[in-house]
């Protein structure tokens, strides 16, 4: 037989009309014996359902899983054990352990003096108090921490955000017993915050510090860092009449209009000394096996620059000196704090933000280096031992303290095997107060200076910058935001900045889910998003959405307006194209992970709104907890239970056309 060309295109415009002429009459619902049901799980009763929901949001980790069918004294046992971590792995402890740990311990220690005269600076309090706030916190969290690596004592933020907003309430220098009173305060209420994030669990507490996302820590610590080393230049310089702002707008204000009382002699120093303590920590990087260099470096340099200084006798010639750190242990404090009167509640301010800060960057710090050893960290164990010696720390002349980031890498790097390494630096700071501090009269204020600069500069996170840049761009916006309201505002407006972007981005997510056209994969019964997989293809007649979120009050009526959006957009490509109509429309549930009312009140009037456009609307896969919903809000005898089916295969099997299911 001949090819007849015409034949061919009459044969193709008979199979189009009958494609614009499909009706809803001519799709039809396949025997459903072969189809799975969706089930509806058992009903639980209210009591039920409360105590379910409450275990698992209290107690999603199950701590009390070890006291199981154990008998009463070996409960106890336990008990003990729970609170003070080191009577469980004390048992196994060695010698070899200790080796370690005295290497490490003494290690942190020659790092760790230098740091804590300078970080007291920060805080606006007298140098010894930096020294006592590495004596006894590290022996708290020793006995009932459960980092075996985490090295504690003051930091550089949690410095300077106290004595910023310790400066904030009151003059330092004119009311010095009442600030050190303040200050003591706000260390007990940061405690008593950690502790009660730990006893009230951090599933019930913890959103006030998931708040702060990854971003904002990244951005906020970088603003800090840049806010300390400015705050420096005073005794890099060796400028006496320095602003008391932190903004860099007034720094640099401070710094070019006192030109006039920058010193040479301390400049040498300073720059020598800082150029020397950066070089140490290239070596350091550079090779591990000299991670002991850079953190041996800080108490070289105030060595030798005391003993210049003593020798030449460089304070006769304007190089500002400690002068004095008084000789001794911690004195007693705790009728010192403010447990009533008009510092109380500004005591309670200042401790709980400062006691979040230090709560988050001692967490983070302690998942980072258990990850590198493989082993898990109790992060309710950790906010208890937080909270623990920070309130015993207020009652001992200590200020706020936690985990550092520097010392916490040296004691890794150094061998440390527990926390020992926290007790033995705290013996050698024990010892320097009772013995050396005399010896610090002649150290320059600028090698302090310059050994904070050098150990700030690690809170410059680029690499994680330029990550968080390409991954999520409003993540970028949060990091700068809070980089840049540290930098020229405060610590707090910074923080503040981060939080309300970080809760804006929350609410953004939460009130816009994504949403999602599926197409069917090739020679498969699986069904996926047709931006994501382009070769997808759509089923004809059949509109099938993805929903990317729990549907509640906040966001059911976008849900219904987006999807209804969709439907609107694909019949104008569908008449364009000369497709057949669109009939159904099938909602992939199962990202919905769950619905309240006015989610369901939604539903109902797109259900409403599909039927006055002969659409129908049917939904694959939904969860148990949105299923027992729909039933027992009766919606499912609206849309038919013939309506919901198990997949989404399922659910286009039954909804499409004879010759459409052989072609796809």
């Amino acid at each position: 037989m001949a090819w007849n060309p015409d034949s061919n295109n009459e044969k193709a415009e008979t199979k189009e009309m009958d494609i614009r002429n499909l009706s809803s009459s001519q799709f039809h619902v396949h025997s459903e014996s072969n189809l799975h049901k969706v089930a509806v799980p058992p009903k639980q009763n209210l009591f039920q359902e409360f105590k379910s929901t409450m275990k698992e949001t209290l107690f999603a980790d199950d701590p009390l899983r070890a006291f199981k069918d154990q008998p009463s004294s070996r409960k106890f046992i336990l008990g003990i054990q729970a609170i003070f971590p080191i009577l469980e792995w004390g048992r196994s402890y060695t010698w070899r352990k200790f080796r370690g740990d005295i290497i490490a311990g003494l290690t942190i220690a020659s790092l760790c003096i230098p740091q804590d005269i300078g970080y007291a600076k920060l805080a606006n309090l007298d140098p010894q108090y930096g020294l006592y706030s590495s004596f006894v916190p590290p022996l708290i969290y020793a006995f009932m921490g459960s980092s075996r690596d985490i090295a504690i004592g003051p930091v550089a933020v949690v410095s300077l955000l106290l004595g910023t907003m310790l400066s904030d309430e009151m003059d330092p220098k004119e009311n010095k017993a009442e600030y050190l009173r303040l200050a003591f305060t706000a260390t007990f209420f940061a405690g008593v915050t950690q502790a009660t994030l730990g006893v009230l669990r951090y599933y019930l507490l913890g959103f006030l510090i998931d708040f702060l996302s990854h971003a904002a820590i990244v951005g906020f610590m970088a603003g800090a860092a840049v806010t300390i080393a400015l705050q420096q230049l005073k005794g890099l310089l060796g400028i006496k009449d320095f602003t008391k702002n932190p903004d860099i707008v007034s720094v640099m204000q401070s710094v070019w209009g006192n030109i006039d009382q920058w010193n040479w002699q301390t400049i040498v120093i300073g720059v020598c000394f800082l150029s020397f303590l950066l070089f140490a920590k290239y070596i350091g990087k550079k090779n591990r096996k000299f991670f002991w260099v850079p953190a041996i470096a800080p108490l070289i340099s105030v060595i030798l620059t005391t003993f210049f200084v003593f020798i030449t006798r460089a304070d006769k010639q304007g190089v500002a000196i400690v002068k004095h750190i008084k000789q001794g242990i911690n004195p007693t404090s705790a009728n010192q704090i403010y447990f009533s009167g008009e510092y109380l509640k500004k005591g309670i301010k200042i401790g709980v933000v400062a006691g979040m800060i230090a709560l988050t960057e001692a967490a983070a710090i302690g998942r980072t280096f258990a990850s590198m050893k493989e082993y898990q960290i109790d992060g309710n164990k950790e906010m208890m031992a937080m909270g623990a010696m920070n309130i015993v720390g207020s009652m001992t002349s200590c200020y706020v303290a936690t985990g550092s980031f520097s010392r916490s890498a040296v004691n890794f790097m150094a061998g440390c095997e527990t926390a020992v390494s926290n007790v033995v630096m705290s013996c050698v700071v024990f010892l320097t107060l009772e013995f050396i501090t005399p010896l610090f009269k002649y150290t320059p204020n600028t090698i302090l200076a310059a050994i904070i600069i050098n150990a700030v500069i690690g809170l410059f996170d680029v690499p994680a910058a330029i990550l968080i840049w390409k991954i999520d761009k409003f993540d970028f916006v949060a990091c700068l935001g809070a980089f840049l309201g540290v930098v020229f505002q405060s610590v707090e407006i910074g923080l503040l900045i981060a939080v309300i972007i970080s809760f804006a981005k929350i609410l953004l997510q939460a009130t816009r889910p994504r949403t999602a056209l599926l197409g069917k994969i090739p020679s498969s019964t699986v069904y996926r998003n047709i931006q994501q997989y382009p070769e997808a293809t759509r089923v004809p007649g059949v509109l099938i959405v993805s929903v990317d979120s729990a549907i509640y009050f906040s966001n059911a009526g976008y849900v219904r307006e987006r999807i209804l959006r969709w439907l609107m957009d694909e019949e104008e490509q569908v008449k364009a194209a000369c497709q057949p109509a669109i009939q159904f429309l099938i909602i992939e549930t199962s990202p919905v992970t769950d619905i309240d009312t006015s989610g369901i009140h939604a539903m109902e009037e797109l259900h409403k709104s599909l039927q006055k456009k002969n659409v129908q609307l049917v939904l694959a896969n939904p969860a148990p907890v949105v299923i027992e919903k729909l039933h027992s809000s009766k919606f499912t005898d609206i849309i038919g239970d013939h309506r919901i089916f198990l997949t989404v295969a399922d659910a286009v099997s039954s909804c499409s056309p004879k010759w459409v299911e052989e072609e796809v």
